[in-house]
C-alpha cells in the first residue's frame, strides 16, 4: 500500500482499514515513510478525525512497532497495573501510587516521562535522587518488579518507536492537539508495558495542558474507550489542576513531599485524595479489592503501616539510589542556598491561582527546560504553596516560599509568583479534586 494513497484517503474523509493503518505505521518504523508523509498524515487526521475502530487500530499498530513486555514468564502472583497522568504543576502522585499498589499486591512497571512545558516530569523528580537509574536494562527492570513490586523508569527507544518519530513531527507541524493522535501516543506506550489494567489521570484547569473541562473530558472519554477496545481495562478520572497538587513544585522538593506523605511526616489533603482515588481504581480493576470502599481501606493501611514507604525505599535502592533515603532525605536531596517568602500585598483570601504561571516560575528558576538539552537544577522550586481559599496578607502565611540558587533569581521568581495569585475579600468554594469518573 502506497503511503500517499493512505494519506489521500484520510485527507478526503475516508475511513482507514486496520491493514492500511498497520502498513503506514510499519513504514514509519522502518523509515520507508518520510517525515513529509508523516506530517501530511498527521494533518489529515487532525482535520478529518478518526472513528473509534481507527483509533484502536492506530494504537495497536504503534504499540507493536517495538518491544511489548510480557510478564507471564516471571510468574508474578498479582496483576500488572499502572497509572498515567496528562501532567500538572506539583503532580507527584506517581511517586506515591506505585509503592502503594506494590504494597497491596500489584506490580507496577511505570514508564514515565520528563518535564514538558510548565509541568514537571516524574523522571526529572527521580533524577534528583543520587544514583537512581531511570533507564535500566530489561533484566534489571524484571528483577526489580519481581522483588520489589514497582519500578518507575523511562521509555527506551525500544518502546513504541513509531510514536517517537510521529511525535517529533507533530511537535513542529501544529498537530500536537489532535485527540486521536494524543490517545494513540499515550496508550501505545502503556500497552507496550504489558499491563493488565490502567488508570488515567486527566487533568484540567489553569495548570493543565487542557485548561477547558470539556477538552479534558473528551480526551478522558477517548482514552478510556480506546484502551478498553484494545483489550486493556481502563478507568479515567478528571482531576482538578486549578491549584498546585500538594504544597511543592520542583524536583527534589516534590520527592521530599512524597516521602513525607509516605512516612506520615505530613499529608496534604488534596494530594492524598487524588492518590487514593487513583490507587483505589487500580486495585478494583486488578481484582485486589472487591469495591472502592475496600480499596480505599487497603490504600490507607499501606500508608499508615509504613508498607508503601518501605516499597519506595527498596525501589530507590534497587535502582541505584541510597538505601537510607527515607531515613535521611536531607542528606541526599540537594537544597537550594536561597529561600524567600512571598506574601500578598493585600489582606484577604486566595480566590484564583494561575497555576501555569507557578509552573513557569519553577522553570525560570532552573527547575525545568526551555530547550531539550537544558540541564535541570533539582533543588529549586516552591514550597508551602497556598491553595484556593487560603488566608493571604502581611500577617498570614506566605503565598509560597521560593528556593533558588541566587537572590536575584529568587526576586525575579517572587514577582511571577505574586502575580499568579488573586486575592479577594471572600473565600471561594473549593473545587472537588475529582471532577468526573469515566469508563468505556
Amino acid at each position: 500500500m502506497l503511503p500517499q494513497e493512505i494519506i489521500r484517503k484520510k485527507r478526503d474523509g475516508g475511513r482507514l482499514s486496520e491493514a492500511q493503518i498497520k502498513a503506514f505505521i510499519d513504514g514509519v518504523t522502518s523509515g520507508a515513510v518520510t517525515e513529509g508523509q508523516i506530517a501530511a498524515f498527521c494533518m489529515a487526521v487532525f482535520f478529518r478525525r478518526m472513528e473509534l475502530d481507527e483509533r484502536v487500530a492506530l494504537t495497536r499498530a504503534m504499540t507493536h512497532s517495538g518491544t511489548v513486555l510480557n510478564w507471564k514468564p516471571l510468574g508474578l502472583p498479582g496483576p500488572v497495573l499502572d497509572k498515567h497522568s496528562t501532567g500538572g504543576v506539583g503532580d507527584k502522585v506517581s511517586l506515591i501510587l506505585a509503592p502503594v499498589i506494590a504494597a497491596c499486591g500489584g506490580f507496577v512497571p511505570m514508564i514515565s516521562g520528563r518535564g514538558l512545558g510548565h509541568t514537571g516530569g516524574t523522571l526529572d523528580k527521580l533524577d534528583s535522587i543520587p544514583g537512581y537509574t531511570s533507564l535500566p536494562d530489561r533484566p534489571v527492570l524484571e528483577r526489580v518488579i519481581r522483588e520489589v513490586g514497582c519500578a518507575i523508569i523511562g521509555a527506551t527507544d525500544a518502546f513504541a518507536p513509531a510514536d517517537k518519530r510521529i511525535y517529533a513531527v507533530r511537535d513542529i507541524t501544529a498537530t500536537v492537539e489532535s485527540l486521536d493522535l494524543i490517545t494513540a501516543s499515550i496508550l501505545s506506550k502503556k500497552l507496550a508495558a504489558g499491563l493488565d489494567a490502567l488508570v488515567m489521570d486527566v487533568k484540567w484547569g489553569s495548570g493543565a495542558f487542557m485548561a477547558e473541562f470539556d477538552d479534558a473530558l473528551a480526551l478522558a472519554e477517548s482514552i478510556a474507550t480506546v484502551a478498553s477496545g484494545a483489550g486493556m481495562p481502563t478507568v479515567a478520572l478528571l482531576t482538578d489542576m486549578n491549584e498546585v497538587l500538594g504544597r511543592t513544585a520542583g524536583n527534589a522538593l516534590e520527592v521530599r513531599e512524597s516521602i513525607d506523605l509516605l512516612t506520615g511526616a505530613s499529608r496534604d489533603a488534596r494530594l492524598t485524595e487524588v492518590t487514593t482515588a487513583l490507587s483505589a481504581e487500580l486495585l478494583v480493576l486488578g481484582g485486589l479489592a472487591p469495591d472502592e470502599a475496600a480499596a480505599r481501606a487497603l490504600v490507607d493501611q499501606a500508608i499508615a503501616s509504613g508498607a508503601a514507604a518501605e516499597r519506595f525505599g527498596r525501589m530507590v535502592a534497587a535502582l541505584g539510589g541510597p538505601a537510607d533515603l527515607l531515613e535521611h532525605p536531607d542528606r541526599h536531596l540537594d537544597a537550594a542556598p536561597v529561600t524567600l517568602e512571598v506574601r500578598a500585598e493585600t489582606d484577604g483570601f486566595v480566590t484564583a491561582i494561575d497555576t501555569r504561571a507557578l509552573g513557569v516560575a519553577v522553570v525560570a528558576l532552573g527547575g525545568g527546560r526551555t530547550r531539550v538539552q537544558d540541564p535541570i537544577d533539582p533543588a529549586v522550586g516552591l514550597t508551602d504553596v497556598s491553595g484556593l481559599g487560603s488566608e493571604a496578607g502581611a500577617k498570614a502565611a506566605p503565598l509560597a516560599i521560593i528556593h533558588a540558587r541566587t537572590g536575584e533569581a529568587a526576586e525575579a521568581a517572587a514577582t511571577m509568583v505574586r502575580g499568579a495569585f488573586t486575592v479577594g475579600q471572600s473565600a471561594p468554594k473549593p473545587n472537588p479534586p475529582i471532577a468526573r469518573r469515566l469508563t468505556r
